[in-house]
């Protein structure tokens, strides 16, 4: 609906507007990293006092200026910079799920 009533460039910072708190982290992900939904998204997230995250390829793009932390594959080749993200992605839900579910 958010993006036939507005357009897809609004469809994520929609949602991050309306469910995104201060203290929040928001990653995005955008291997150009000049994807206009996920800079709008990014955007909001300031406004809102989150954390943001970007994933991208080798120069960061626009999305480098809006990230607090910048993970950049350090490649031009999209299918392995987006290999790189999933590779990172399930590295860092290992080490939140260990540090969240820690057994004695």
């Amino acid at each position: 609906a958010v993006a036939n009533d507005y357009s897809y460039d609004e469809v994520y910072s929609r949602l991050v507007k309306a469910k995104g708190a201060k203290g929040d982290i928001l990653i995005g992900i955008s291997t150009s990293g000049n994807s206009v939904n996920i800079i709008k998204a990014f955007e909001q997230a300031k406004i809102t006092g989150m954390t943001t995250v970007g994933f991208t390829g080798e120069t960061g793009g626009k999305i480098k200026e809006l990230s607090d932390y910048l993970i950049n594959v350090p490649s031009k080749d999209t299918p392995r910079i987006q290999e790189a993200h999933i590779l990172i992605g399930h590295i860092i839900c290992e080490l939140v799920e260990k540090e969240l579910f820690k057994h004695d």
